[in-house]
């Protein structure tokens, strides 16, 4: 069942909504060469704990983060570590807080000091790819418009989706009804209706879009080895159209 929440619960899912974006943002001004994804972990549960909310992901199922650090070939799930990031990676972060019985998410792709054209376009496809879904997120439109935009596009562009991890709906649970694949057919599934809230994440990647987990049961590699890029908001359906809450 797909939860409508009514403009009142919205206004509340703005607040964990910006304390994520504002998180993010201090991890993405922490990236660069020598790093750890250890510190980046560390820093995000710490900002968590000083806005009196709590990490959604850490201790979600057994995982034993607070970010989902994800570099180069990591596709999503990635466990922090202290291996130092390195001049030429990118890095993908995943995270989400709980506050006031709401949920909020969203993910970004930085790079790690310079990096190469390849990682460079692949960033910014998969960035554009979110930018187009959420422009489908208005009422009347079919849940398959979002995922035909973010798949026409990246396709176009000659990379690949992810088939495995889609996005979901988001609210006083972190995963709700509908998933949200980045792939499909425009016109196709249910309609889109106010109300509605929705963590669209584009997972791309720089060759085939397979992908298998390693054995700490978690983290999703490509497996060709290429880069993959993640961005994800958390976007609410208002009366005349998207409303994005992670973004300060």
């Amino acid at each position: 069942m797909i939860v409508l929440k009514s403009r009142q619960e919205i206004e509340r899912m703005a607040t964990p909504g910006r304390m994520v974006a504002e998180i993010l943002q201090l991890l993405r001004e922490r990236i660069k060469p020598g790093v750890t994804t250890k510190e980046l972990d560390r820093l995000a549960e710490q900002e968590t704990e000083k806005r009196k909310a709590r990490p959604a992901f850490k201790g979600y199922g057994g995982f034993p983060f607070t970010i989902c650090s994800s570099p180069n070939e990591k596709v999503v799930h990635g466990f922090a570590n202290d291996d130092p990031l390195q001049e030429g990676d990118i890095l993908s972060i995943d995270f989400g807080l709980v506050y006031d019985g709401f949920y909020g998410d969203s993910a970004f792709t930085a790079p790690v000091g310079a990096v190469d054209r390849q990682k460079a376009e692949l960033m910014d496809v998969t960035e554009k790819s979110l930018e187009l879904a959420i422009e489908q997120a208005v009422p009347g439109n079919r849940l398959g418009d979002i995922s035909h935009a973010v798949q026409g596009y990246v396709e176009k562009m000659g990379y690949s989706v992810v088939r495995e991890f889609v996005g979901h709906g988001i609210g006083r649970e972190m995963h709700e009804e509908p998933q949200i694949p980045n792939f499909g057919k425009a016109g196709q599934g249910p309609k889109l209706k106010e109300g509605m809230v929705l963590a669209i994440e584009p997972m791309i990647n720089a060759g085939k879009p397979e992908v298998m987990i390693l054995p700490d049961g978690w983290t999703a590699v490509t497996r060709d080895g290429l880069p993959s890029a993640h961005f994800e908001h958390t976007v609410a359906i208002g009366p005349h159209g998207p409303e994005i809450l992670t973004r300060i």
